[in-house]
């Protein structure tokens, strides 16, 4: 379900099996037990420990606060690309075969190819950060269920909401439905985590559940193309599939990192291991927990790195900035003047090393600030103002219940603008018109009412809708109206209905 690699970087994922090393003569064999003349490895009378550090008290202390999360869903045509079980075999084009293979999946499941959609269940890791329940996870862990259960290490079994979660950070945060006070762990400086540091993972791998293992920081800033923002903490730390979302921690009991990736040939731990770190991670959970979404800054360019080549044929003595492939039409960057081919080499007086700082810099610029950009064209260096817009969300989530008390509906969707990549990625018509339904909070009214990502609202009651924020206003309009329910006209794959919503409770 979860195997999303990019080149052979593995998202740690649910399922698997127990292997066991046999020699050809069988089991390995086992060291010889300690005799009474060997040296003890407990603390002696002069208060010295002898052999290797223990992580027993380390683990008693955290493992409380770690979860396992049991997912239910239901795999749409998206998520049917990104699982190898439910991939049709690619045949050439007027191949007989590939005729033969659509017609036998609509004689056995009545629908064409990448429309069957399949329920599943699968499992991650996650960990609890604040008493009343908040839990953080993967995004990947989560993103595509329609049930979510979370499990403590003591077997309790709780219902749990998705609160938000970020593609692009892999991360996403949960609530648990209890009104008990629950036993949680803090967010540490990841700042201050040196290459050669003990660490500690604490994990659901396979399936099993609370599972601890330790090693050590291998690296730092790694970045392994999953994303725009990638700054992973390298581990050798045996981390496997379903360890996802768990809390990596420092000696001290601090969680540093959110065990997200592994890379193996085979899908186990080979051990090489990725974690977001902290205090990234603080970022984007405080956010979630405030609106539901992350708010970041927008440029609007699409960028590439300058290598050795890129930089001759330019004239350039080093490798230093980001080249703009591309700018998008009405974008912050096209109404300050930035042209492609032009090279971005610092941003407020500050250089770029690599190409990637560019993105970083931006995304946590605020929105409506104005920014300097220093830029190469054509062998002149030239400075362009430019006003920070806001980057496109396809995670704004609908109705949540108002902080000071105002009874806000909720219904349960995030909302999307409709854009040429919407369209592309959910395979919507350019003349259909309307609100993307970017994503179903699991539980919630609207998947009750069998509402779908990927689906268009163009109508709240009789009244057209086209952006979030219309939708937003029409529901609460229906809401103070004093009605139960909101009536929404929903387009999926090019059929239309009404479909009447309940409000859930404040």
């Amino acid at each position: 379900m979860y195997n999303r690699s990019k080149s052979r970087f593995t998202q740690l994922a649910a399922a698997g099996a127990v292997i066991v090393a046999l020699t050809s003569a069988g089991l390995y064999a086992l060291p010889e037990l300690a005799t009474a003349a060997s040296r003890p490895i407990d603390v002696t009378e002069d208060g010295v420990r002898y052999g290797p550090p223990s992580f027993a008290d380390l683990a008693e202390k955290v493992s409380p606060a770690v979860v396992s999360i049991v997912i239910t869903g239901k795999a749409d045509a998206a998520a049917q690309a990104k699982m190898p079980e439910l991939r049709v075999p690619q045949f050439p084009q007027g191949s007989p075969f590939g005729d033969f293979f659509r017609q036998f999946r609509e004689r056995q499941f009545g629908m064409p190819d990448g429309d069957r959609q399949r329920e599943f269940r699968a499992s991650g890791s996650g960990f609890i950060i604040s008493a009343d329940g908040y839990v953080v996870t993967n995004n990947h862990v989560v993103e595509n269920a329609t049930e979510i259960k979370v499990v403590t290490g003591d077997g309790k079994r709780y219902d749990a909401s998705l609160r938000g979660r970020d593609s692009k950070t892999d991360l996403a945060l949960l609530k648990l439905d209890t009104d008990e006070s629950l036993p949680y762990v803090e967010l540490g400086d990841s700042d201050h985590a040196r290459v050669g540091e003990w660490v500690v993972a604490v994990g659901n791998p396979f399936g099993l559940g609370g599972s601890v293992t330790a090693g050590i920081i291998s690296a730092r800033g790694r970045d392994i193309n999953s994303g725009p923002f990638d700054d992973f903490i390298q581990v050798d730390a045996p981390i496997n599939k379903g360890n996802s979302g768990g809390p990596l921690f420092d000696s001290r009991g601090r969680v540093i990192g959110v065990n997200t990736a592994i890379y193996s040939p085979s899908g186990g731990n080979v051990g090489i291991a990725f974690a977001i770190p902290s205090n990234l991670a603080r970022q984007i959970i405080d956010e979630l927990e405030s609106s539901g979404q992350v708010v970041r800054g927008w440029l609007g360019v699409r960028i590439q790195p300058i290598t050795d080549e890129i930089a001759e044929g330019l004239g350039l003595d080093n490798r230093h900035g980001a080249l703009v492939a591309a700018v998008e039409a009405g974008s912050p960057a096209e109404r300050g003047g930035i042209q492609t081919g032009d090279v971005i080499v610092s941003l407020d007086g500050t250089l770029l090393e690599g190409f990637k700082d560019l993105p970083k810099r931006v995304a946590a610029t605020d929105s409506g600030s104005e920014t300097t950009l220093q830029v190469l064209r054509r062998g002149q260096v030239h400075e362009l103002k430019v006003e920070i817009g806001t980057m496109p969300s396809e995670e704004v989530k609908v109705a949540l219940a108002d902080e000071a008390g105002d009874a806000t509906p909720r219904i349960g969707v995030y909302l999307a603008e409709l854009t040429p990549e919407t369209r592309l990625r959910y395979r919507i018509d350019r003349d259909t018109d309307g609100v993307l339904v970017a994503g179903v909070e699991p539980g919630s009214p609207a998947a009750r009412a069998g509402i779908e990502p990927g689906s268009v609202i163009g109508m709240v009651g009789q009244q057209s809708v086209s952006s979030p924020d219309d939708v937003i206003a029409r529901v609460r309009q229906a809401a103070s109206d004093n009605r139960s329910t909101v009536l929404l006209m929903v387009e999926k794959d090019g059929r239309q209905q009404f479909v009447a919503v309940k409000f859930a409770s404040s």
